[in-house]
This record gives C-alpha cells, structure tokens and sequence, in this order.
C-alpha cells in the first residue's frame, strides 16, 4: 500500500500535503481501494471556512456514497477541476492527480493532531 511519509493522515482516511499555510487534501490508496470505482465527487464548499472534521463533500463509488471530511480546519480555496469529468483519477492517483482541495489554513498546528504514515498505517491494518 502507497502511504507517503510525507503527508499526514486522518482516522476518517483523508491525507493532507502541507505546504507553508495551504494544506492539498485528498483520500488515501486505502480508502479508494475500500471504496472501488468512483465515478462522482461533489465539493460545494469552495470559498466556504470550514473547521477540522467538518464534511467539506461527498464522493461516490458504484457501491456507496462517503462523507469527505476535512483534515484541518481553513477556506476552501480551490478543488481540482480535473475530477469533474475525471473523477477515476482518485483511483489512478490518489496522492496526485487526484487531489481534491486546497485550503488555507486557519491554525496550522492543528496538523499536529494528523497521523503520520506509520500511525496511520498502524490505524488500518489494525
């Protein structure tokens, strides 16, 4: 399983790539292999301020539908546009291609409390 040493994790299995007061959000290879196929990503949060653990979308698999739930708390500066047509690449490139959103964070020392790769690790394999 890819889990990069370089980004923190989430319990609810969503990484974060911190980069100065931006934050790059997305869900790990685990939750895309749990999930399968997707085929639908809904984020309606752009430029909304949302607090850590709040839901910030949705994404859809053939089989379910999940809560995307944000790692740190910040304004939803972008998503990546890319998913619109392409919503597969979370599949493909869970850590690249298929981020989901960028967000100013409003109090970086709250990634203190993410996972590193290896807690998280530790956190799904159980």
């Amino acid at each position: 399983m890819n889990l990069p040493e370089n980004l923190k994790y989430t319990k609810d299995h969503e990484w974060a790539l911190i980069e100065g007061d931006i934050a790059i959000i997305g869900i790990t290879d685990f939750a895309q292999k749990e999930l399968g196929d997707i085929v639908f990503v809904e984020i309606e949060t752009v430029d909304e301020t949302l607090a850590q653990e709040e839901i910030f979308g949705t994404v859809e698999a053939v089989k379910t539908v999940s809560d995307l739930f944000m790692p740190l708390g910040g304004e939803i500066i972008e998503k990546n546009p890319a998913l619109e047509d392409s919503p597969e690449l979370i599949n493909k490139d869970p850590y690249g291609e298929g981020w989901m959103i960028k967000v100013k964070m409003l109090n970086p020392s709250e990634a203190n409390n993410l996972l590193s790769a290896a807690e998280y690790k530790a956190l799904i394999e159980g």
